[in-house]
């Protein structure tokens, strides 16, 4: 396990830079390196390390979530309002709507089996995007009409939906039937989990104010342990109530990070901002090495040219529901195309849930995981390459503010 993870961290390392020399995004090369050191290709990693692969890349999502939280600036959040909230859901559906319309065309597959790839494939890969959205939101980009706010939130909850949507549309095609509370289980999910996120944070400042009132100050670097800790509980919560209820853990986790920032000292939230940051250049490494691990490129070979063009329909599908949420705002046609290409990476949800109707022995499993593949191949890249060359030339800095 200690090579595998020597591996991971200094070939990762090496293979980004020289991918940031070439002026491409870091990701690219630590894809690259999972997949080639993964057990599809030269086998490099240790089976221990694939076997918690997805509980470490959770910690990874985890870590970037908690400086999401620590970052956001609520009083921007609602300067958006209404295109947050679509963004949240309508371009997912519009994708899917993609998938239901053109798959059964292209692929050969059922309606049903058309609804099951467009959940897989729908969701956007916060591990990308909030990265991302936190530098522009530090550089002041875009800020002044809360763009990096309105994306990184609606990231933050899309997720939540298209996997909900996936468990039921599953369901249906193991040839069960969907009932109108696994669609309720939506609205739920996101406000328990942020209400949960709440408590916990409120919980969690009113402890670090005793202990500085009783002259028993906790160093930032412990707060930071313990903000790490109580979310992993706080994703503990979600899998424990899963068959009793359904409450979003990752929300839980962003919903404590925002209380602590709007109740601390402004300095202490930037510090522990600064904490989750450092801990984030090891967390990124893994997170998509581990995310590369996971691909079994061999699936590529065997989707052919209606895949990438299933997929590209899909995006385009997704586009439109991405303008829709942009109607009756003030973007310029330049910022909506931001929001756009902001919109189009996948990579953390692909990996984790693309296996899963093969493993549940689905007809359709290899041809969903075959284009959930190909998906984060052309996605992942395209979308950092994307937000990183036009962020600059098409949103505005809001430094002097």
């Amino acid at each position: 396990m200690l090579l595998s993870l020597a591996i991971v961290f200094l070939v990762g390392l090496s293979v980004s830079a020289i991918v940031q020399q070439l002026k491409l995004p870091r990701i690219i090369g630590m894809l690259a390196v999972g997949i080639i050191t993964g057990p599809y290709v030269l086998d490099l990693l240790d089976p221990s390390i694939l076997g918690i692969s997805s509980e470490l890349r959770q910690i990874a999502l985890i870590i970037i979530l908690i400086k999401a939280g620590l970052s956001l600036d609520l009083s921007d959040l609602k300067k958006v309002g209404r295109p947050a909230v679509m963004m949240s859901f309508v371009p997912a559906c519009f994708e899917i709507l993609g998938y239901l319309c053109f798959a059964p065309i292209l692929l050969n597959v059922s309606k049903i089996e058309a609804a099951v790839m467009g959940a897989v494939l729908s969701a956007v890969s916060p591990a990308v995007v909030v990265p991302r959205m936190l530098k522009l939101i530090e550089e002041k980009r875009g800020t002044n009409k809360s763009i990096p706010q309105m994306i990184l939130a609606g990231a933050s909850c899309d997720d939540i939906f298209v996997i909900v949507l996936f468990s039921t549309f599953v369901t249906m095609a193991q040839g069960g039937s969907a009932q109108i509370t696994d669609f309720l289980n939506i609205p739920i999910s996101i406000i328990l989990g942020i209400a949960l996120g709440i408590i916990t944070g409120a919980v969690l400042f009113i402890l670090f104010e005793k202990c500085y009132q009783t002259q028993h100050k906790i160093r930032n670097s412990t707060k930071a342990l313990i903000l790490l800790a109580t979310a992993f509980v706080l994703m503990s919560v979600e899998t424990a109530l899963k068959t009793h209820i359904s409450v979003s853990g990752l929300l839980a986790v962003v919903a404590m990070a925002c209380v602590i920032k709007i109740k601390t000292d402004k300095s202490v939230s930037e510090r522990l901002s600064q904490k989750f940051g450092k801990l984030w250049i090891a967390a990124e490494i893994m997170l998509f090495v581990l995310v590369g691990a996971a691909v079994d490129i061999r699936y590529t070979l065997t989707a052919g040219i209606s895949a990438i063009i299933m997929i590209f329909i899909a995006l385009a599908f997704r586009a439109i529901g991405v303008c829709f949420c942009m109607i009756g705002t003030n973007l310029s046609l330049k910022e909506r195309l931001f929001c756009i290409i902001a919109y189009l990476p996948k990579a953390t949800v692909q990996a984790a849930i693309g296996s899963v109707p093969l493993s549940l022995g689905l007809p359709c499993g290899k041809i969903i995981l075959s284009v959930a593949v190909l998906a984060i191949l052309i996605t992942a890249p395209l979308g950092a390459i994307g937000i990183d060359a036009t962020s600059r030339a098409w949103l505005s800095s809001n430094k002097s503010d």
